[in-house]
């Protein structure tokens, strides 16, 4: 038995390519995922531990972190890191060194005024020269280091990146007025942001507090051990010296050390379980592939089968014969996968580099669980996929099956089957239902279960719906295509569980993509109307790090030339009847022309008189209406009461609470101002966008948009975030057309006598070749079709849990989009077909006619 199965794996070597193939793919994906994020990780972690290599001990101060609000840094009192605090440290018997440092957000501009880098990559702090003047961390290249206000230096990625040189002009910027001043130092570091793409801008140590923080004090204290003494003793002496208060954290290298590469092993992890997941449903994919290929193998080769049960061999040998010649194409195929795989990791990574050319990179890492891995998934899932054909074999009745070449599908297993079908269907639809009514969070799980469970039902009951769907294209196959197209019609329904087998691959890859294509259209969509529908200004200026703006910047926008109307947007959390809530601050005056909500009951005039306007969700769930009054809990504890004066839907840029900035100012120090709305006297015109951007010194940190821009943001984050998507399910299309191909390649070879028979009688090549064309795209656009109407019905209910987090969630069907998925469904089958209508019209007529 053993040699029959490897004579048989060598006899049909040629319909087992495309089931290879299928395993290949899957299995290389896997590996070559989990090659790449090993590589990747480590890379990361070799240059982020260099950061930490002359940290003995930290001090941090969370409260003056770059991310800290102003109120926050006011509110920390005395609890500060000074240089009180840092002579006290210097001072320990442990410290050969304690150096205060100051960081925060700072922009560079380059000569043409626009942002160096990104926002989230952009880096001040302050020089800290020792006694020969050198600062150890930031070694010059050229020049020296700053020292006063009027003088900075750049790392040298980001001067040449910009073009600056020693003695040049550089305006940079935090989140005050611009800051023009003298590059004197060009400098090398290992600092993982510069590594990493970003810009590090040192300032002395006064102009770093004064911009980045405030006078006299630190964000952090690095203490340096001296030789024998350990950084836990070191952590032990410096813990008593630090300000009491929770805003302070005092660990050692080696813990934050730990703590990074956690974290990016964290990360690492994550990406590596979105590409596994994506892998996965590749080779879910491939497993109808095998167990297609394998039926028919089966089917095939009845008679013999039959013949060896006849001569002896027990159901046991003729199953584990099926089963042997599983695991042989899968392990050949997952050696070749792995091998694949390898290489897919080391062109990430090549990718990567060219993408960004300031990440890490580092030796290819291939761990042995990553072998183990993908041998163990690609060989398991061939045999367990080749494990119901296997059974399917050894049930062949000797007698019964030499009398004929085909086995009828017995009524009693197409009753069980579609009652299998229906109660998963069923029950996932059930569940869908039940999710997305919960219109939270809470949904999403039973949601996502339900659609787990509606795919398997309709996988189940692809046979049973694959006849009465192909029959309504009848009409139209023979319109089309006459007597080929008659033909190719009862060939896709005339074996259903070998059509809903190549179906399966293409539903399953279209209820993915038309789902994720529903969900993006769909938030698009809200998103767009949100900024329509409550936004009247111009303009937004906000800043590009997503951080509050100066106090000057309303000024300056209402000085400058075409502005109508301005208002600076304030953010506040105070407490209403004991809730927290974002309150929103505008000016009174200038709200109508800026800004627009769709009034219940209610005037827009109540902001002037110093009341609330509120959503429809905070009324209802305050019980208020127009004229109660409400509790207020100020930030300093404070409370007051204030009247509602109008209640608005729910929806818009705006948030659910609105007050007039005045109002706001009375019990916020220093308002938080997240944009200035602006009307221009002519409208949006290129001349006040730039008017604007003059007015505010053309602070590269600060950016003016219109509505379209801010839409156009949205826009583009969503299509990244789908087109990379689409790219991950390219290798799960890829594998579905080969199953097509597959399919329909050992359909010819099985149907040898009926194409004879056809050519015999009169049908020509060209006919031959129109009949296995249409029967590919009449099986492709049905498997679309099923995943299209799934996927939307998914999208549905996903976009039903997301109402919570998203208000004004609507779905959206892109029509447009959709029918281009189907009609690529249909480009995807008569691709698939050319091989194999071509390899049966170049069938030989009485060779086929003769054929057992």
């Amino acid at each position: 038995m053993y040699r029959t199965a490897l004579r048989n794996v060598l006899a049909h070597k040629g319909r087992l390519l495309m089931t290879a193939l299928a395993v290949m793919l899957g299995t290389a994906f896997v590996a070559g995922t989990m090659v790449f994020s090993d590589t990747f990780g480590k890379a990361m972690q070799d240059s982020n531990s260099k950061s930490y290599s002359d940290v003995s001990v930290q001090v941090v101060d969370r409260a003056a972190g770059s991310g800290a609000s102003a109120r926050q840094k006011s509110e920390s009192g005395s609890a500060a890191l000074t240089d009180a605090t840092v002579q006290q440290l210097a001072a320990l018997p442990g410290t050969a060194d304690a150096r205060g440092v100051v960081s925060g957000f700072t922009g560079v501009a380059d000569k043409k005024g626009n942002l160096v880098g990104q926002f989230w990559a952009a880096k001040g702090a302050n020089f800290a020269p020792g006694q020969d003047g050198k600062d150890a961390r930031y070694p010059m290249a050229e020049g020296q280091g700053p020292k006063n206000a009027k003088e900075i230096a750049l790392d040298r990625k980001t001067a040449d990146k910009a073009g600056y040189k020693v003695g040049d002009t550089v305006r940079v910027a935090a989140n005050g007025p611009v800051v023009e001043a003298r590059l004197t130092g060009v400098f090398t570091t290992d600092d993982p942001v510069v590594n990493s793409g970003g810009t590090l801008t040192l300032f002395d140590k006064a102009t770093a507090q004064q911009l980045l923080l405030e006078p006299g004090r630190y964000s952090s204290v690095v203490l340096t051990a001296k030789p024998g003494t350990g950084e836990e003793a070191l952590l032990a002496q410096a813990q008593p010296k630090v300000p009491s208060g929770d805003q302070f954290d005092v660990e050692t290298g080696a813990t934050l050390k730990a703590d990074e590469q956690a974290m990016i092993t964290k990360g690492t992890d994550s990406m590596r379980t979105m590409l596994l997941v994506f892998a996965g449903i590749s080779l879910f994919v491939g497993i109808f592939i095998i167990a297609n290929t394998f039926t028919m193998l089966v089917a095939q080769r009845t008679r013999e089968l039959a013949l060896l049960r006849a001569i002896g061999a027990s159901r046991k040998q003729v199953t584990r014969s099926v089963l042997i010649e599983a695991l042989l194409i899968g392990t050949l195929s997952t050696v070749a996968g792995l091998l694949a795989g390898i290489g897919i990791g080391a062109g990430l990574q090549s990718l990567m580099g060219s993408l960004n050319e300031n990440m890490p990179s580092g030796s290819l890492v291939i761990k042995p669980l990553t072998v183990v891995v993908t041998l163990v998934v690609g060989v398991l899932v061939t045999v367990l996929s080749a494990l119901l054909p296997a059974v399917r074999a050894a049930r062949i009745a000797p007698v019964a099956a030499m009398s004929s070449g085909d086995q009828p599908t017995s009524q009693k297993s197409l009753v069980v089957r579609n009652t299998i079908g229906s109660l998963f269907a069923a029950g996932g639809l059930a569940l869908i239902g039940f999710g997305a009514s919960t219109g939270d969070d809470s949904g999403r799980m039973p949601v996502g279960l339900g659609a787990f469970l509606a795919l398997i039902g309709v996988f189940v009951l692809l046979p049973l719906l694959s006849r009465p769907v192909v029959a309504l294209v009848g009409p139209l196959l023979r319109g089309l295509g006459g007597t080929p197209g008659k033909l190719a019609q009862q060939n896709a329904v005339r074996n259903p569980r070998r059509t809903a087998a190549t179906a399966a691959a293409l539903t399953i890859g279209l209820t993915l993509v038309s789902g994720l294509t529903v969900i993006g259209t769909s938030v698009g969509d809200t998103i767009d109307r949100a900024v329509t529908s409550s936004m009247k200004a111009d303009y937004i200026v906000s800043a590009a790090n997503h951080m509050g703006l100066s106090p000057q910047v309303p000024d300056q926008i209402t000085k400058a030339p075409g502005v109508a109307a301005s208002s600076p947007m304030t953010t506040a959390f105070w407490k209403l009847d004991g809730t927290s809530k974002q309150i929103t601050g505008l000016n009174p005056d200038s709200f109508q022309q800026l800004a627009e909500v769709k009034l219940t009951s209610g005037s827009a005039e109540a902001l002037g008189k110093g009341q609330l306007l509120v959503d429809q969700d905070v009324a209802t769930k305050s019980n208020v209406t127009t004229g109660s009054t409400m509790t207020v809990t100020y930030p300093d504890k404070s409370t007051g009461q204030l009247t509602v004066g109008g209640v608005y839907e729910k929806g818009g840029m705006l948030g659910p609470v609105l007050l007039a900035n005045s109002e706001v100012a009375k019990h916020e120090s220093q308002p938080y101002i997240s944009d200035v709305l602006v009307k221009g006297k002519d409208g949006a015109t290129d001349g006040l966008k730039q008017s604007l951007k003059d007015a505010t010194g053309a602070n590269p940190v600060i950016e003016v948009k219109s509505k379209q821009d801010v839409r156009d943001d949205f826009s583009q984050t969503i299509t990244f975030a789908l087109n990379m998507m689409y790219g991950l399910l390219a290798m799960s299309v890829l594998v579905a057309i080969l199953g097509v191909i597959n399919t329909l390649a050992m359909s010819v070879f099985e149907r040898k006598r009926e194409i004879g028979m056809l050519r015999a009688i009169g049908l020509d090549r060209r006919g031959i070749k129109r009949m296995v064309r249409l029967e590919s795209v009449v099986i492709s656009l049905f498997g679309a079709g099923i995943g299209l109407l799934l996927g939307c019905f998914i999208a549905w209910a996903i976009n039903g849990t997301l109402k919570s987090s998203l208000s004004g969630l609507t779905t959206v069907l892109p029509y447009g989009q959709l029918a281009l998925f189907l009609a690529l469904a249909g480009l995807v089958g008569l691709v698939a077909a050319l091989w194999p209508a071509r390899r049966a019209s170049r069938l030989d007529i009485l060779s086929s006619i003769k054929t057992d």
